[in-house]
This record gives structure tokens, sequence and C-alpha cells, in this order.
């Protein structure tokens, strides 16, 4: 079977075997090791074909977790159809109880302060770099300042 394997491939190109397909419509493809027409071995590969060729139109999450894993090569197995909505079930019940302990931590933070407890928090910005001499010191001012109607004309001089 490799001899006719291998002249089929020399013939018409690299033979791939199809292992499956996901959600989204992307196309994952095996290929075995082979060797080249000079008897050099090459390793076997795994490819994917997106369903969306278009680079720009790509967008993080359009390969599931699983399928990245094994074209990584990260597991030996492609994931199954039941393995793929088992994980998926488990991720949306994971959201689920995220978005349930977030809403009770909010609700309790609001009850302390409404108690007392805790301090509203107070909004700073600090200018500049934490790593600069001068972070969080109040800088002096060059620019003059407003006396409103008090000022005349010619009594403030800049500092030299």
């Amino acid at each position: 079977m490799s001899r006719i394997a291998g002249v089929l491939r020399r013939t018409f190109g690299i033979v791939r075997e199809h292992v499956g397909t996901d959600t989204f419509g992307n196309k994952y493809y095996a290929i075995p090791e082979q060797k080249t027409w000079t008897g050099r071995p090459l390793r076997a590969r795994r490819i994917v074909e997106p369903a969306n060729p278009t680079e720009y139109e790509y967008l993080e999450g359009d390969i599931p977790i699983e399928w990245d894993a094994w074209i990584r090569g990260r597991r030996k197995e492609p994931p199954s159809a039941k393995e793929m909505l088992k994980n998926e079930t488990f991720r949306v019940n994971i959201k689920l109880k995220a978005k349930e302990v977030e809403e009770k931590d909010l609700a309790l933070q609001a009850k302390e302060r409404e108690d007392g407890l805790v301090a509203t928090s107070a909004k700073t910005a600090a200018k500049g770099h934490a790593s600069a001499a001068s972070f969080g010191k109040q800088e002096v001012s060059e620019d003059p300042t407003s006396t409103a109607n008090a000022f005349e004309p010619g009594s403030w001089r800049p500092k030299k």
C-alpha cells in the first residue's frame, strides 16, 4: 500500500486524509509521513483548511480549542463530536456560574458601602511614570496664575 500511495503522491501531489470538520466549517487534514522523489523523508503534518479563507476576516476563536490542540500536536487523536459537545456545555456552565458569582459580589459590595463598612473607592490619577523621581509629587507650575481683577500689567516676571 505504501508503494501505491508513494506513486500517487509523486504523480498527483500530496495525499491528505480528511480527519474531521468543526462546527464553523473548517476542515482538518492529516498528511502522513512520506518521502520526496529523492528519498528524503518528510515528517507527518496536520493542516486546517479554513471555512473563511481570507486572512482579514479571520477572528480569534474561529478554530475550537480541541482542534487547535490537535493541529499543534498537543494531542494524538482528533476530537470527537461527543467530546466537543461535552466541552462546550462545560464552558457555558462555567460562564453562567462566573456571572452569578460576580453579581453576588457586586451586591455584597453595595451592601457593605451602604452599611458604612467599606469606603467608596476614590478615583485618583497620578501623572507620570511610577519609576520617575517626581511620581506622585505635586509639580510647581511655571505658568502664571490669574489674580482676577487685581492684576497689574508688568507686575509678573518669568523666573530665570
